[in-house]
């Protein structure tokens, strides 16, 4: 720092004795005459130039660090916001347009008003402005998709055809549904003839019209064009319907097609009956122009009125969710509809299933977010840490220069000021970096949330350094009292504060293990908040690993102390000064090391439950899926297998075993019309392969059918007279108890079993219901295997496809085509929704970026103390010691701190995933499936030891190679600058 002009003082101090009492700060008055002000001195150079200039490798350290934790606490909301969003239009397009259009409808006009007026209500022009009244009524942020939407008149009766040419299955004349919808034309394209036209002005007392139908419909009901349809009049004479034109749909899948499905495919009907053979009959659809809407007022089919409207998945956002339910709940029964009724018709209704599948994924994100929640609180714990560790340090590094300017007069106000000014000089343009590389990382999200977080970051890194330097500095003194772990003690205030996180951390694990993470669909969707963090309570939930970590951390440095005293005794009875020397020096460790350490339980913590959680989710669709299967794939047939398929799937790559089945599912027992799965099964190999899935083992010779000899001779059918040994579900077992019954299996064969074991899962069939025989006591054609379960490693899909094809290729039944399913494809159904994806993913990356902080954090604390320790070494050499044992005893003296840290990460947690687990369900973001579908099984959390040591070993690793890493280069760089630069304290 350069000189103040005139009185060789630094600027904004006054130098002891200089003026006659004059105030700190001011300066007299100079040649330019006024009081208070003095001349600026263009030849002294400027406090933050200066300080850059000293130190611009903490000053690109400090920078990076900021950019870094910018870019991640900015990218993580956005990274949120669009897995969310995407999960909700994937939601919205799986559960098609059928259930998620808003569908409002209105009777035909009233009899009682003037025929012109009833068909002007029909009209296209009428529909159309109904329409637009329609769309200004939706509030937003429901958005409709117009060209999706449609507007039209329809019979709501069908009516039947007279033409004999139609086909008719039963007898049964077809049906036509005669709709007028609007935009045929941009939604089709003519395969055969013209569109449809209405020449002159159409009435209900027209007498012919044209349409069109669908390459389906004219495929299935042999029309063609120029083929007349006629369908019953009201009051008049039969309607003439001439087919103009075969359109084919643009796109099927539209909106346009599959919310009135029939329009573009034919059904046959099958109309209840009081028993006798049942009955069928076509019904297919006419579409007629939307100017030949009136003369449907002149068939017995109802006409109404319709208007559909499509939601557009684009314009939807997981942060409306609530606004979305209350904008549809509007719609169906609210002022909404009140608003429809005065556009269209008093007695127009809307009914959509939209508000179900809003709520179906409200449900499922209430069960993802708040696991996501944990480990972004557990990041944002470490990085904080850090950022308050990497102020920490340069306050320890600048700690004799900040003295003295307190010693010449500096007040902490000024101090403050000016580090403030030198830390924002660095860290708000790297927090600036670090946020555009945010928005450039993720290009999607609101940016105000990623602003604020970039903030956070950036103010917390401007504070960091004025705040420990204002701490330390409040007393003007040059030599600060010794701050030895092992002697300080801790002041009343620490205790209160560490009583008070205790009381926090057992608040919130007791309400995550009575509540759980979970929180009701309703609750999630009408609060519209993130799942079941809405609140400050849930937010502490959601911290509950983070408090368990800063708990342990605050437990270790108090009981820290203890071993060494105990240690250092007998190590200075032993030969050789290292092993006493090593503890001594980690004895008198800073009790600066109670933030290095809670960081590095943090994110051990974080990393042992985050680990936990995926490991969890991964076995419970690994669970899942082997009980959907049964084994590594699953070869299924409605009918009997080829006899040779076997041989084939088992010669296909990676199969090692082919368990073979004779499954009949509607297996009745005695008398009754209940039915149970039956499965017949080779004992030996099904006994394998139950031990090998975990799934019901058994000894395979409890099983067995007794020998067909003396005691037991097959009858005509081919089946054992003697009880057949059956493993049965506990509730077959409740209700058939351990007596012999008679089972009547589909091929008309009865075969008499008696249940021997009892399990409560089996490979061979999914469920709570099913029986397990051994088919070699079943008659010849129930024995035929119908399934094959294959075990093997990295089973090839395409390759058991292939083989499966070839077997069952000459076989003329179709029932023995056979269905193949791969455990891994299985597995991979119950990632449905990106939603779950997108949830593992940020999960993954934050426990990640817990983890490099929690590195870093390492680093620091070593950066910081590695002046001394080189310092320590130099002055050993002088007195003898030789490189191997400055190399041994730098890693002793770090070996205590890094067992600290390895020992409490292990067991903190382990006590997290222990204490949480009962509060923790994993179903949701493992085992959804598509249209809502109950799971297979539930997800719970459980320890994965993997997530327990791994990293903790990592941090031993690390602190003794970085301390030996230091010990080498020491060694190899000469003492003179050590020795000269004093003791440094």
């Amino acid at each position: 720092m350069g000189r103040d002009s005139g009185s060789g003082g630094r600027p904004g101090f006054r130098r002891p004795g200089s003026g006659s009492g004059g105030r700190p700060g001011f300066r007299r008055s100079g040649s330019d005459k006024r009081p208070g002000f003095r001349r600026r001195d263009h030849s002294v150079a400027p406090w933050i130039r200066t300080r850059l200039r000293t130190a611009p490798g903490a000053a690109v350290a400090l920078a990076l660090l900021v950019m870094a934790t910018a870019c991640l606490a900015a990218a993580f909301p956005r990274a949120v916001e669009r897995y969310e969003d995407a999960g909700l239009r994937r939601a919205v397009v799986d559960a098609t347009a059928p259930r998620t259009s808003l569908q409002v409808s209105a009777p035909q006009p009233g009899t009682y008003i003037p025929q012109s007026e009833r068909e002007s209500a029909v009209s296209p022009a009428s529909m159309r402005k109904a329409y637009e009244r329609v769309l200004n009524v939706v509030e937003r942020p429901l958005a409709v998709d117009p060209a999706q939407s449609m507007y039209g008149v329809r019979n709501v009766n069908n009516l039947e055809a007279a033409e004999t040419w139609l086909p008719m299955p039963s007898g049964l004349p077809a049906q036509m549904s005669l709709a007028a919808q609007s935009g045929l034309a941009e939604h089709s394209r003519m395969s055969t003839g013209r569109l449809p036209r209405a020449g002159d002005t159409v009435t209900a007392a027209t007498r012919e019209v044209e349409a069109a139908v669908t390459t389906e419909t004219a495929k299935r009901l042999n029309i063609k064009v120029g083929s007349v349809i006629h369908v019953p009049g009201m009051q008049r004479d039969p309607l003439a319907v001439r087919i103009t034109g075969i359109v084919a749909p643009r796109d099927p899948e539209s909106a346009y097609w599959t919310t009135q499905p029939l329009l573009r495919t034919p059904s046959l009907i099958r109309p209840p009956t009081q028993g006798g053979e049942p009955e069928t009959y076509w019904l297919g659809a006419l579409l007629l122009p939307p100017d030949a809407a009136p003369v449907l007022l002149g068939t017995p089919g109802e006409p109404a009125r319709y208007w559909l409207l499509t939601p557009d998945p684009a314009a939807l956002t997981a942060h409306d969710l609530s606004r979305l339910g209350s904008a549809v709940a509007s719609l169906e029964s609210g002022p909404g509809l009140v608003k429809v009724r005065d556009s269209t018709d008093a007695d127009t209704g809307v009914s959509t299933d939209l508000d179900e599948v809003l709520a179906s994924y409200a449900q499922l994100r209430s069960g993802v977010r708040p696991l996501v929640s944990v480990a972004a609180f557990g990041t944002g714990a470490v990085a904080v840490v850090v950022l308050l560790m990497a102020g920490r340090l340069t306050a320890d590094r600048r700690r004799t220069e900040l003295a003295l300017l307190r010693a010449r007069g500096a007040s902490l106000r000024g101090l403050t000021r000016r580090l403030v000014t030198e830390t924002a000089v660095v860290a708000l343009p790297a927090g600036a970096l670090g946020l555009a590389g945010a928005l450039l990382l993720v290009p999607y999200g609101r940016a105000p949330y990623a602003v604020g977080a970039a903030l956070a970051v950036t103010l917390l890194a401007c504070a960091a350094l004025p705040l420990r330097a204002l701490a330390a500095h409040r007393v003007v003194g040059v030599h600060g009292a010794r701050e030895d772990l092992a002697s300080v003690r801790p002041s009343r205030r620490r205790t209160i504060a560490e009583l008070t996180l205790l009381v926090l951390a057992s608040a919130a694990v007791l309400a995550l293990r009575s509540r759980g993470t979970s929180g009701t669909s309703d609750e999630a969707l009408d609060s519209g908040a993130s799942g079941d963090l809405g609140s400050s309570g849930n937010q502490l939930v959601a911290m509950a690993p983070v408090l368990i970590g800063v708990i342990a951390a605050l437990v270790l440095v108090r009981l820290y102390p203890l071993p060494l005293r105990w240690l250092a005794r007998p190590a200075g009875r032993m030969r050789g000064a290292i092993g006493h020397l090593s503890l001594a020096r980690a004895g008198r460790t800073s009790v600066s090391t109670v933030l290095p350490l809670l960081a590095l339980l943090t994110a051990l913590t974080t990393a042992a439950f985050g680990g936990s959680v995926l490991a969890g989710v991964a076995d419970a669709r690994d669970r899942a899926a082997v009980l959907n299967l049964g084994a590594d794939a699953r070869v299924e047939a409605e009918g009997a297998l080829p006899a040779t398929l076997p041989e084939r799937v088992r010669s296909a790559p990676g199969v090692w075993e082919v368990t073979p089945l004779s499954i009949a599912y509607e297996a009745k027992p005695g008398a009754g019309v209940e039915s149970v799965p039956l499965a017949g099964v080779d004992p030996e190999g099904y006994a394998r392969l139950a031990d090998r899935t975990g799934l019901g083992a058994f000894p395979a010779g409890e099983l067995k059918a007794a020998p067909a000899d003396g005691t037991s001779k097959p009858g005509a059918d081919g089946s054992a007279k003697a009880p057949l040994p059956a493993l049965a579900s506990s509730a077959v077992a409740d209700r058939y108890g351990t007596h012999p019954f008679s089972l009547r299996l589909s091929d008309g064969s009865d075969v008499t079993v008696r249940i021997t074991l009892v399990r409560d899962l089996t490979p061979a069939l999914p469920g709570t219901d099913f029986l397990i025989v051994d088919r070699a006591g079943l008659g010849t054609v129930a024995a035929r295997p119908t399934t094959l379960l294959v075990t093997g490693d990295q089973v090839s899909g395409g390759a058991l496809r292939k083989a499966v094809a070839a077997g069952t290729r000459a076989d003329a039944d179709p029932t023995a085509r056979a269905d193949v399913r791969l455990r891994s494809e299985e597995r991979a159904r119950y990632v449905d929704s990106p939603l779950q994806s997108g949830a593992e993913r940020v999960y993954a990356a934050a426990v990640a970026a817990g983890s490099g902080y929690a590195v870093l954090a390492l680093l620091l604390a070593l950066v910081r103390a590695a002046p001394e320790r080189a310092a320590l070494l130099a002055r050993l050499r002088t007195m003898g010691l030789t490189r191997s044992q400055g190399r041994r005893l730098l890693v002793l003296e770090a070996l205590p701190q890094a067992l600290l840290a390895a020992a409490g990460g292990i067991l903190t947690g382990w006590a997290a995933v222990r204490l949480l687990a009962p509060g923790i369900d994993l179903t949701s973001i493992a085992l959804a499936t598509p249209g809502g579908a109950p799971p297979t099984g539930t997800a719970a959390l459980h320890t994965d030891p993997a997530s327990l040591f791994l990293p903790a070993l990592t941090v031993l690793l690390l602190a003794t190679g970085i301390a030996a890493g230091q010990a080498w280069w020491t060694g190899r760089r000469g003492s003179v600058r050590e020795l000269r630069a004093g003791d440094s304290r």
